[in-house]
Formats: structure tokens, sequence, C-alpha cells
């Protein structure tokens, strides 16, 4: 079973991930984008790691619902809205459980998952962070470390993508050769679930 707590470390991890990559994250925005996705997410996520410190919720779907509304507030851009619908929807997806299952927050991922694809009108092989997020929902059905490993392998396959959402695909052609850097953002929350697995001891989903 996965408890408040196993959340708290799922976003402490995230946020740490975030800090880390940030200019990497950046460096893949300037190349397509608007060169502020790492400065975005980080703003973002130090404002996550405040209030969840300041006063921790106390259901697994409270910390994520209470991140996501702390996203749409704090990061620039479309990384707001996406972010924070994206664990909003996870969020209310979960309830008020004081522990959830794997399987069950697989299912609950997968609809914030579905939640982003609506508002953004974007499909997988759009060159977006659905082309990391959807592989990921899907083995999460296996465990945290193929999620991981499946959105990695999402992330980097969007290389020799064209964009066909967002900024990226006023470039056409042009964003062919470029990581899209919300699908490398979207590697990182689903590794830092992994590892937060791996430091509860679990990992299977």
């Amino acid at each position: 079973m996965l408890d408040t707590d196993f959340f708290l470390r799922w976003m402490a991890a995230t946020a740490a991930a975030v800090q880390r990559e940030a200019s990497r994250l950046t460096d893949l925005d300037a190349a397509i984008g608007d060169a502020d996705h790492g400065s975005n997410m980080q703003r973002g996520f130090t404002a996550v790691t405040a209030v969840l410190e300041k006063d921790p919720p106390a259901t697994p779907g409270a910390v994520l619902t209470l991140v996501g509304r702390q996203l749409i507030s704090t990061v620039g851009g479309a990384s707001g809205p996406l972010y924070g619908t994206l664990l909003r929807r996870t969020g209310k997806a979960l309830g008020e459980r004081p522990e959830v299952t794997p399987g069950q927050l697989a299912e609950a991922f997968g609809a914030g998952v579905a939640a982003v694809a609506q508002l953004g009108g974007a499909q997988g092989g759009d060159k977006t962070m659905l082309d990391a997020l959807l592989p990921a929902v899907e083995a999460l059905e296996v465990s945290f470390a193929a999620a991981r490993d499946a959105a990695q392998a999402g992330a980097l396959a969007t290389v020799p993508l064209q964009a066909r959402k967002g900024r990226a695909s006023y470039l056409g052609a042009r964003s062919i050769g470029h990581q899209d850097p919300g699908a490398t953002s979207s590697a990182l929350l689903v590794a830092a679930l992994a590892e937060a697995a791996e430091t509860s001891g679990g990992g299977d989903a």
C-alpha cells in the first residue's frame, strides 16, 4: 500500500530532479521553445516544496491535488496548466483514501494523463509530454521501474519527431532532431515515482 508519506517522497524526489536538471530542460527548450521550461518548472517545484513542508496534506489524493494547484499558480507558460491538470486529476481520482494500491495509482494516473491529452488536444507522436506519459501509464501495470524506463524511452523517441502541438509546432520541420522538453520533464516525474517506490521497498504495480 502507498501512504501519504510515499506521495510526499515522490514530490520531493521530483523537486530534486527538476532542480538538478533545470539547466538541461532550459537548453532543450531553447532549441524549440521559449527557453524557460527549466526555470518555470524549478520555480513551480520550489513553491511545491515550501507548501508541502508548511502544511502537509493528510491523504495521497490531497497531496497531488495541492501540488497541482500550486503548479498552476506558479509555473508560467503551458506547463503550469498541463502539469497542474495531470496531478490534480490524478489526486481527484484517488479520492480521500488514506492509502492506495499501486494499481489504484496507475488507474488514477491514467485519468490524469487523459485529462492532459484533452486539455492540450495532443496525442502520442505529437512531440509533447504525452510521448513520455502514455507509455508510462501502460507500463505502470507492470511496475514503477517499467514505467520509468518507458517514460525515458518515450522522451528519447521525440527526437526524430516533428512537433504538431505547442510552441515547437511553429518551427515545422526544424523541430526534428530535438528532444521535447516537456516529455523530458515528464520522464523525470515518472523516474521520481520509481525512486520513491525503491526507497520504500516497493516497486510492483
